[in-house]
C-alpha cells in the first residue's frame, strides 16, 4: 500500500509542476502583444479554410488522410469551436485553481461527444505544443539547462514519442474501436488511480482541519539534498557519464546517460499515447528518480515539452491527419483565460475546498471513461451487455462527467465574481 501512496504523491508533484509551467506559459502569452497578434493570426486560416471546406462539401463530414471516415483536421462549426474553448476554459480553471494539470479532462471530454480517441490525444498535443511555442519561456530558463542532461533526454524521449505514435496509430488502422478501447482503458486505469487516492486524501485533509494538499509529500530539503533512488541511480557508473549540477555541488554530480535515455523514453512514450505534454512525468522522474536539483529540471524540463509535444504532434498525428486544428485553437483561447481566473480564486478560498474539487474533477474523469468503456468492449466481441444498458451507461457517464464539470466551473466564477472588492484590493495593497 505504501507503495501506491508513494507512486500517488509522486505523480501529484508532477502534476503540479505541470500546472506551474502552464500558468507561466499562459502569462507569457497574455503579457505580450507581440504573442497575441500572432495568435490571432493563426485563427484566420483556421476559421476561413474551415468555412470555406465545410461550404465545399455541404455540410457532409469529410475524410482525412489515412482512409478512415471521421471529422477533417479543418472541419469547423460555430458549435466545434464554442465547445473547444469551454473545454479549454474548463481545463485552464482546474489548472489555475487547483494548481494540477487539468489536460486529464480534456480527452474524456472530446471523446464523450464523438471525437476519436487518436484524434483526440493528437489534438491535445498539439495544442500543448502551440501553447508551448507561443508562451516559450525558455530563453529565461537557459541558465538553468544542462545542455548534455537535455540533449541526452530527447534521445529517449524522441524515441519514446515515436513508439507510443507508432502504437496509436496501427491499434487504429487494425481497428478504430480497438484503438479507442486502449486509449480509455488507459485513461480508465490513470484517472481511477488518481481518483481513489485523491478522496481519501480530502477525507483525512477534512478530519484533520489540515488545508495543505501536498503536507504528507516528502521532498528534499535544500537544492543540495539528493533523495535516496537518486543516489543509487547516481552510484552506478555506466559510461557514458554526465556532469550537472556544477552550480549547485562543487564539481557537480554525474548520472550514467543510460538512466536519463531510459527516463526520456518513459515520458515520450507517455505523451504521444496519452496526449500530454509529458511535465507530470519529468519533474518527479528527475528530482526523486535521478537525484537533479529542481532548478536544473525547470529548466530542462521546459525544453523538453517544447520539442517533445513538437515532435510527437507534428510527426506522429499531424502528417497522418490525427489533428483536429479547430479544436486545438479553441481549447489555448479557453485554457489561456481560464487559468488566469482559476490561479486568482485560490486567494479566496480554502485550501479544503480546492483539495475536494481536485478530488471530484478527477472522479468525474474517471466515471466518464468507466461508463464508455463497456460499449467499446461489446464491439470488439470481448462481453455481451444489452444496448438498453450501454445506452444508460453512456448517459449517465456523459451528462454526470459534463454536469460535474460545469458545477465546478460555476462554482470557480462565482467565487471570482463576488469576491473582486477583495481580490482588487490585494491587488492595489500589492502594487502599492
Amino acid at each position: 500500500m505504501s507503495f501506491f501512496r508513494n507512486l500517488y504523491q509522486f505523480m501529484m508533484v508532477g502534476a503540479r509542476a505541470q500546472a506551474n509551467w502552464e500558468l507561466e506559459v499562459s502569462n507569457t502569452i497574455l503579457r505580450s502583444r507581440k504573442r497575441l497578434f500572432i495568435l490571432g493570426l493563426l485563427l484566420i486560416p483556421v476559421i476561413l479554410g474551415g468555412i470555406a471546406f465545410a461550404d465545399s462539401v455541404s455540410g457532409a463530414l469529410p475524410s482525412f488522410i489515412g482512409g478512415k471516415s471521421a471529422y477533417g483536421p479543418s472541419h469547423y462549426t460555430n458549435l466545434i469551436f464554442g465547445a473547444s474553448i469551454l473545454v479549454g476554459l474548463c481545463a485552464g480553471l482546474i489548472t489555475g485553481c487547483i494548481g494540477a494539470g487539468g489536460g486529464f479532462i480534456i480527452a474524456p471530454a472530446l471523446m464523450s461527444v464523438g471525437v476519436k480517441g487518436i484524434l483526440a490525444v493528437g489534438t491535445d498535443l498539439f495544442h500543448i505544443f502551440a501553447k508551448a511555442i507561443m508562451g516559450s519561456v525558455l530563453h529565461r530558463k537557459m541558465g538553468n539547462i544542462s545542455v548534455s542532461l537535455a540533449v541526452t533526454f530527447l534521445i529517449g524521449a524522441i524515441s519514446g514519442t515515436t513508439v507510443g505514435g507508432y502504437i496509436n496509430r496501427a491499434l487504429y488502422d487494425l481497428n478504430p474501436v480497438l484503438s479507442d478501447m486502449f486509449i480509455t482503458l488507459i485513461y480508465v486505469f490513470m484517472l481511477g488511480f488518481l481518483a481513489f487516492y485523491a478522496l481519501t486524501d480530502w477525507y483525512k485533509t477534512v478530519r484533520r482541519k489540515n488545508i495543505s494538499m501536498d503536507a504528507d509529500l516528502v521532498q528534499p530539503s535544500g537544492v543540495d539534498d539528493v533523495p535516496p533512488l537518486g543516489k543509487k541511480v547516481q552510484s552506478v557508473k555506466i559510461p557514458p557519464m554526465l556532469t550537472f549540477d556544477k552550480g549547485v555541488t562543487p564539481g557537480g554530480r554525474k548520472i550514467s546517460a543510460v538512466f536519463l535515455i531510459a527516463a526520456g523514453f518513459i515520458v515520450g512514450l507517455a505523451a504521444a499515447i496519452m496526449g500530454v505534454g509529458g511535465g507530470f512525468l519529468t519533474f518527479p522522474i528527475f528530482v526523486y528518480g535521478l537525484g537533479v536539483s529542481s532548478m536544473t529540471t525547470v529548466g530542462t524540463d521546459i525544453f523538453q515539452i517544447v520539442f517533445t509535444a513538437g515532435y510527437g504532434s507534428i510527426t506522429q498525428y499531424a502528417i497522418y491527419g490525427f489533428i483536429f486544428y479547430t479544436l486545438a485553437m479553441g481549447m489555448l483561447l479557453g485554457s489561456l483565460v481560464g487559468i488566469q481566473i482559476g490561479s486568482i480564486v485560490t486567494k479566496v478560498v480554502s485550501g479544503t475546498t480546492i483539495c475536494a474539487f481536485y478530488a471530484i474533477t478527477v472522479s468525474a474523469g474517471f466515471f466518464n471513461r468507466a461508463c464508455a468503456l463497456p460499449a467499446k468492449m461489446v464491439k470488439m466481441g470481448y462481453v455481451d451487455v444489452s444496448p438498453q444498458v450501454l445506452n444508460i451507461l453512456y448517459l449517465v457517464g456523459t451528462v454526470g462527467f459534463f454536469v460535474i464539470i460545469s458545477a465546478f466551473a460555476v462554482w470557480v466564477f462565482w467565487s471570482f465574481f463576488t469576491n473582486l472588492k477583495v481580490l482588487k484590493s490585494e491587488k492595489e495593497v500589492y502594487v502599492s
